[in-house]
């Protein structure tokens, strides 16, 4: 049967659970879908993003978040409180010309979280 190539989930642990919810609830304009303690989760365009509340703080691996306009959506969110650490900046451009675009920030509990987009000619 195989993979279908398409993510369904992605789990990301946090320290506080009401203040991640508040995070990417207000600052990221995430919709939450639903909670229980200690979850809750957000849809990410079809994706579900998995809060755990693990009452440590622990490494966690970046999300990238896709977006169509990067220096717009750096706007908005810095509008909303959002402190970016690095970015907005081409960090490669593809054979095809297709430009790969970075904007680093942090979470509420000041783990990298990024914005990514592709240009294309």
């Amino acid at each position: 049967m195989g993979l279908s190539g398409t993510l369904g989930q992605i789990a990301r642990r946090v320290e506080n659970l009401e203040s991640a919810r508040r995070f990417f609830r207000e600052k990221l304009g995430l919709s939450e879908l639903y909670a229980f303690l200690p979850l809750a989760f957000f849809d990410l365009g079809g994706t579900r993003l998995m809060l755990s509340e693990t009452g440590a703080r622990e490494a966690a691996d970046i999300l990238y978040f896709k977006v169509d306009h990067i220096a717009e959506t750096v706007a908005d969110l810095t509008s909303r409180g959002v402190v970016f650490t690095d970015g907005p900046r081409m960090i490669h451009r593809h054979p095809d010309g297709t430009e790969e675009w970075m904007a680093f920030f942090e979470d509420d509990e000041s783990r990298a979280l990024a914005l990514h987009m592709q240009a294309r000619p």
